[in-house]
């Protein structure tokens, strides 16, 4: 079976993962030397790994089921969930460990409609969500860490210490919004009780807080283009390999 979609006409690549035909160039590149084609015994895989990292981008991107994208590569629909588990992890963003004395974080929760109810709950917008924790560099707008998703019921205060996205920056310093209080992180100042307004400073401080912190809004809308953030039906760990995945294709389509 012929496949419609391949790597190599460059004109496919953007439109199905986002990423310029350079960038994805050097995507391919550094998963070679990660490891992730390796010489394996049995049957080989259908397609080169250009093809198959294409089409798992292609499936995080479009959200069309594997039915509907399987046939476009001219593989069987199990051969494409085989290709999905094993690139989906090998995709994953590589987190940071160490930061500078100088860098300042933003950190904030997204929510991520998913349809395996067994890790997701009920959240505020009525849907079965888990929450994920997603934490970017304030001056690059990289994504440094992505925390293990919880269910969408749960509050930001809560995901934050249990995802492990705390643990993962240390004691670099971190802002945040309001919905972090107790946290230690920078949030913007509150009207004590009885206090009509602010100081004029404070307000002052909540402007340029609330300027620096819509940066992790626009990863997120940057990072919901593709499209299986929008609607999940992974299951499992998926949703979380989905998620750091696309960190690192956000962050290539920013890097260049």
């Amino acid at each position: 079976m012929t496949g419609v979609i391949t790597a190599s006409e460059p004109s496919w690549t953007a439109p199905f993962s986002g990423l310029s035909p350079r960038q994805f160039g050097k995507l391919i590149t550094a998963l070679r030397r990660e490891g992730a084609d390796p010489v394996r015994r049995g049957r080989p895989w259908s397609l080169p790994l250009e093809d198959r990292v294409l089409l798992v981008a292609a499936y995080w991107r479009t959200n069309l089921t594997l039915r509907q994208l399987a046939p476009l590569f001219g593989v069987s629909k199990s051969a494409a969930d085989r290709i999905i588990d094993h690139l989906g992890p090998a995709l994953a963003l590589q987190q940071c460990k160490r930061f500078r004395k100088d860098t300042v974080l933003i950190v904030d929760g997204t929510l991520v409609p998913i349809r395996d109810h067994t890790i997701a709950e009920r959240s505020k917008n009525y849907r079965y969500s888990t929450n994920h924790q997603v934490v970017i560099d304030a001056d690059t707008r990289l994504v440094v860490a992505v925390g293990w998703p919880l269910s969408g019921n749960r509050n930001d205060c809560t995901a934050w210490e249990l995802s492990g996205a705390k643990d993962a920056v240390g004691r670099t310093t971190v802002i945040a919004d309001g919905g972090y209080r107790g946290t230690g992180l920078v949030i913007p100042h509150r009207r004590a009780p009885g206090q009509a307004e602010l100081p004029a400073w404070k307000e002052d401080h909540n402007r340029s807080h609330r300027k620096v912190r819509a940066r992790v809004e626009h990863a997120f809308a940057r990072m919901k283009t593709w499209k299986i953030l929008r609607d999940c039906r992974l299951r499992g760990d998926g949703v979380h390999h989905a998620m750091l995945g696309i960190a690192r294709l956000h962050n290539l389509t920013l890097a260049g």
